[in-house]
């Protein structure tokens, strides 16, 4: 048999970021077996810790679906035996990743220069709202700045209403995404040449991409707006209302737009002119919606389910975030578990990651801040008086 150890297995990450961006993107390292640090302020920690309510026994649990399978240290970086502290850190680690405004990590002397001098062959990921060059570089910023700045807001929502964001953060999961993929990609280079890597990328150049075919119509000198559910180049693509719900249609092909047609007893449609090719649907799109309308409203989502699943039509319920997380599907895909460490029992949302030969997942809860602090000094050599001293220097914060 094979090594079905997980594939970051002895990769060891510091994480200096905070919130969402950075959080996410060492989670999905610390998925795949990567040994993540989590540097925290001392008595403080990172400020998802305390992001919301909800609150579940003072913490929130927002905290814990960025921060599984990682360990927790406080350390004082601005004082210095704590930075002092914090390079032994770097000298065994294979990834460093920040999220500070340009210039920040510099000052506190954790920059890249000041670092890979400490590690040969580290990998540096230095994550910003809008990258370290231009003249927006040194703004502040956060995701629903860079909805709004990136395009994503002028295409979302209803025709003619006020922008709306997406309801989930979702530039800082794109821009985890892109880290992760870099950080990745850095070290398999580093297994061919040895050789470290500087990753540098702004949340607003990670999110552009996936503009997609809003900006192909850019490219073809239309102007991309607001469609609701509607799709710019696809009809029937769209949710309609049932008589208790929503239901989403997908057809992306003749043989679906039939099939549908047939599915749904009305056979008329297809041999109407307006709606016999997609362009012509797409080019009618407000008729086909106002002839769809009144006949998906005549039955429930659950009727129509019925009858589009058997006629092979892609179609699907609009559910709430909490049925989302627990149906017949997701439930027989394991994709929520529960982790049980002793003292509490947390629920995990799992990665979509199926190895055949590796293995991967989470193990561990979100850390208590600054419950791995003597564990993880203790690996590097630091003596137990040594610690205590350090903490009474406050290096570890308050007892």
């Amino acid at each position: 048999m094979g090594d079905e150890s997980p594939i970051l297995d002895g990769i060891k990450v510091v994480d200096l970021s905070t919130f969402v961006t950075g959080g996410f993107c060492s989670m999905m390292l610390a998925n795949q077996g990567a040994d993540v640090v989590k540097i925290e302020r001392p008595n403080v920690g990172d400020d998802i810790r305390h992001s919301g309510p909800p609150f579940i026994d003072g913490e929130s649990p927002y905290y814990w679906t960025v921060n599984y399978d990682k360990r927790s240290v406080e350390l004082d970086l601005k004082s210095e035996r704590g930075l002092a502290s914090f390079y032994d850190l770097v000298e065994v680690a294979d990834v460093v990743i920040q999220n500070f405004r340009p210039g920040t990590a510099e000052r506190l002397g954790v920059g890249y220069d000041d670092l890979a001098a400490r590690s040969d062959g580290l990998v540096y990921c230095d994550i910003s709202a809008f990258g370290a060059t231009g003249p927006w570089s040194e703004r502040p910023g956060y995701d629903l700045l860079v909805q709004g700045m990136s395009g994503i807001m002028s295409v979302t929502g209803e025709e003619g209403r006020d922008p709306v964001k997406v309801g989930l953060p979702q530039t800082d999961l794109i821009t985890a995404m892109w880290a992760v993929f870099g950080i990745v990609c850095a070290l398999y280079r580093r297994e061919r040449t040895e050789e470290g890597e500087y990753i540098e990328l702004g949340m607003l150049d990670a999110t552009l991409p996936w503009l997609t075919k809003q900006a192909g119509k850019v490219f073809a000198g239309e102007e991309p707006t607001c469609m609701g559910t509607k799709d710019p180049v696809l009809a029937p693509y769209q949710t309609f209302e049932t008589a208790d719900g929503h239901l989403n249609v997908a057809c992306l092909n003749a043989k679906l737009w039939r099939g549908f047609c047939e599915a749904i007893e009305r056979p008329d449609l297809p041999e109407d002119p307006r709606f016999e090719t997609n362009a012509d649907r797409v080019e009618h799109m407000d008729e086909l919606e106002a002839e769809l309308a009144s006949t998906l409203g005549e039955r429930t989502t659950e009727e129509w389910m019925d009858v589009l699943v058997d006629a092979g039509i892609p179609a699907g319920p609009v559910q709430t975030v909490e049925e989302a997380l627990s149906n017949e599907q997701t439930d027989a895909r394991g994709m929520v578990t529960r982790i049980d460490d002793g003292d509490r029992e947390i629920p995990v949302i799992e990665h979509p990651l199926n190895f055949e030969h590796a293995d991967s997942g989470f193990d561990s809860p979100p850390p208590a801040l600054g419950e791995h602090t003597d564990e993880v000094f203790a690996e590097i050599g630091y003596s137990r008086d040594r610690l205590e001293r350090l903490r009474e220097e406050g290096v570890f914060g308050d007892d």
